[in-house]
């Protein structure tokens, strides 16, 4: 369920609140190819379902940086922040991948509210993004975005 915020200044009373999970989603090889392609990181361990069987994980695995780039899909479902008249990515510190993503597993964003200050003429977020993976003990990726909402 979606945390709702009415304006961004709100996100200031929320700081050290847990924001919620966003809908789990289904990693498929299809996904790991298109990546690649944009990305031109072909690494056998991502886009050769045959050798990676054979391979340390046992199928293919997904590129970290996909699993990063999913974030930006979680995020909508963990926060919304109305009455700003922009939203900005303005960046991400602390950027871990803790365990692989399997082809077949579904993952979802898990979010925490850092930080959220005045900087600029917008309130600036520090939102925690844990990629959990259904079924692991430990998370997929661990980041810390950072992102502008302006009144």
């Amino acid at each position: 369920m979606t945390r709702v915020f009415k304006t961004p200044a709100d996100l200031k009373t929320a700081v050290g609140d847990q924001l919620g999970t966003s809908e789990w989603l289904e990693i498929t090889q299809q996904r790991i190819d298109l990546f690649a392609e944009a990305t031109g990181d072909h690494q056998w361990i991502h886009v050769d379902p045959e050798r990676a069987k054979d391979g340390p994980y046992g199928a293919t695995i997904a590129h970290g940086y996909l699993t990063q780039s999913l974030v930006n899909h979680f995020l909508p479902e963990i926060i919304d922040v109305q009455g700003a008249s922009m939203g900005i990515n303005y960046g991400a510190d602390r950027l871990r991948f803790p365990a692989p993503v399997p082809v077949g597993s579904r993952i979802r964003g898990r979010g925490e509210l850092v930080s959220a200050e005045d900087v600029k003429g917008c309130v600036q977020a520090v939102v925690r993004v844990t990629v959990e993976i259904d079924g692991g003990d430990r998370p997929a990726c661990v980041i810390d975005t950072i992102s502008r909402f302006y009144p």
